[in-house]
This record gives C-alpha cells, structure tokens and sequence, in this order.
C-alpha cells in the first residue's frame, strides 16, 4: 500500500481508505448490516492490507460501536475518522435534518468517543454544513475540541469552495469530504482548486459511483428491496440505462486493461491529484482486496484521455440525492 499526506503536514495515510458506513446501515447497500463479528473481521482484514484510515460517522447506525471493537488493540496502527451533524429528520420528512450548533459539535463529539471506546479522534467531520448556522460558529466549537485534546484535525463534508475559505481562516481544515468519481465530477473547478491552495485533501466517497462503476448490476431489480440505491435519481428509467451504458463503456477499456471495472474507476480517481483520497466501502472481503489492489494499476496518459471523453463532467443523467439532500450539497 501507498501512502498520501492528509492535508498539508497531516498524518500519512493509505491511498484507498475504507468507509465504514456499509458495515452499520442495512438500507443503503446491502439487504442487512453485517453481523459484529463480520465487522470486525473485515476491519481487521483492511488493517492487514495496511489500510490504515478509517472512516465512520455518528449517522451510520451501530458502525462507530463495531470500528471501536475492532480497534481494540490496534488503535496506534489506524487514521480514524468520523462525523457528526445528519440527525434524523421527522416522520413527516424522509431527508435528514442537518444540526452544526456548538452545542451539537460537543454532544455529538462526546457520544462518538463513547461508541468508538477512544480518546480521541483522528479527523472530526462536519458531516453537513447547517444553513442554519454560520461555519465560523461550527468550526470554531470544532477548533475548541481540538483544544480540549478530543481531536487532532478538522475537516468538513459537502462544502463549497466560499464555505471552505470562510471556516479555514477560522482553524485550519485538514480534509474536505465530498462524492468524487468518473460519475461524479462535481468537485473539479472551484473546490480542487481552493484545496490545492490551501493544503486541504479531498476525501472521495462513493468513488465507485454507488456501484455502477464495479459492474455489480444490470437492472435495478439487482438491488435489495430496501436499498436505498432504489429511490436515487441516477437509478431511475431512462437516467439508469444512459447511465449504464456509461458504465458499460468503462467495464470493457477494464477489461482490455485487464483490470476490474472497480480497479479502474479507483486508479483514475488516485490519478487525478496526490492529494485525493477515496474511501470505497465493501462489506465483502473479496471486494476490499480488489479496491486495494487499484494502488498498483498504473494509467497512461491515452488511457486517461480516454477516460475523461467516456464520462466527462455532466455525462452521467440524474442528480446524486433526492432534492431534498441535495440543498445540502455544496453548501
């Protein structure tokens, strides 16, 4: 495994991280979570693999509960992050609410080292920025946490490049956290460009696309019944075939490549900058050690070339979230 700097001076971490929410939901991705002994057994196999940065969040049912079993013993070895501020929304409403007050950012803070059985936290998230709630307000209760010897760094999910600027002048930010792949181009422009500036990582989540990009699946019937997967956009009618056949297009240059289709979606994102960090979760052992093994394709500059013209920026139909959670997106 190769290492990258998480953010300017930060700890080295793994290349490929491992996003731990599919170990603790079981309406996302899979029909149920993992069972605590699969957890941890999986974590343990990433640690093997010298993964070395974790990633979980307060929102992801019991997976900070399962993280911190499996760290037990092993906590000097790990990169540890995760995130607060999604709550529940109410009955009547299906999106998540978004809390970022002080008073949230300790609570939650507090509740998270009780679960992960730590004490401390490597990197602590604002999972969502609150448009309730000015950032320097946010950040600055975060900032005080890390005066409190509770977290090492600070980082921010989903933010705009303004936002990023406005709460970085308040403590540094270390990583900023957003949806980075071939079928998510968002990032590219205003964001990568003001974290290149500042010295900021860009943590790349859902780097497989939500599994287009792994050639999992043909139709949406291939989904459990509860996964979530069923009520995005990109899933649906007419966005799912213009999008599968994007997919489908990248599946076949993998397999001229001999690599998988996950293997070559992961080495484009590695390809793009040193300091991009995607995080693809698996709750299946086989499918950590395929994702791993991407940190050894290498990519030409015709392959990348050819990348880029099958799925540039604005190809892929449909948005990422419901409109709802998309007020929540680069905020």
């Amino acid at each position: 495994m190769t290492n990258r700097l998480l953010g300017r001076g930060g700890p080295e971490v793994s290349a490929i991280g491992f996003g731990c929410m599919s170990i603790g939901i079981d309406d996302v991705y899979t029909s149920s979570a993992q069972s605590e002994a699969d957890a941890i057994a999986l974590i343990h196999r990433a640690l093997d693999l010298e993964v070395n940065f974790l990633d979980t969040a307060n929102i992801y049912g019991d997976s900070e509960v399962k993280v911190g079993k499996a760290l037990r013993g092993r906590r000097d070895r790990v990169v540890l992050a995760t995130k607060f501020g999604i709550v529940p929304g109410a009955a009547s409403a299906p999106e998540r609410s978004v809390d970022g007050t002080p008073e949230n950012a300790r609570r939650s803070c507090d509740l998270s080292l009780q679960r992960l059985g730590v004490d401390v936290i490597d990197l602590y998230y604002l999972h969502r920025v609150d448009p309730q709630v000015p950032i320097e307000e946010t950040i600055g209760a975060m900032a005080d946490l890390v005066g409190a010897g509770k977290v090492r760094l600070i980082g921010v999910s989903e933010a705009s490049a303004a936002t990023v600027r406005r709460g970085h002048k308040i403590h540094p930010i270390s990583a900023v956290q957003t949806e980075y792949s071939l079928f998510t181009r968002d990032p590219e422009g205003d964001l990568l460009s003001t974290l290149g500036e500042l010295g900021i990582s860009l943590v790349a989540y859902s780097p497989l696309g939500r599994g287009f990009l792994s050639s999992r699946f043909r139709s949406i019937d291939d989904l459990a019944p509860n996964d979530w997967r069923r009520t995005n956009p990109r899933f649906q009618g007419e966005q799912f075939q213009r999008n599968l056949a994007i997919a489908d297009r990248i599946a076949e240059m993998a397999r001229e490549k001999g690599v998988t289709s996950a293997q070559l979606a992961l080495a484009w994102v590695l390809a793009q900058r040193e300091d991009i960090i995607p995080i693809p979760g698996t709750s299946s052992s086989p499918r950590l050690e395929e994702n791993i093994r991407a940190v050894d394709v290498v990519l030409t500059t015709q392959e990348l070339k050819l990348l880029d013209e099958t799925a540039p920026r604005g190809a892929v139909a449909g948005d990422r979230y419901s409109p709802g959670m998309m007020e929540f997106v680069n905020a």
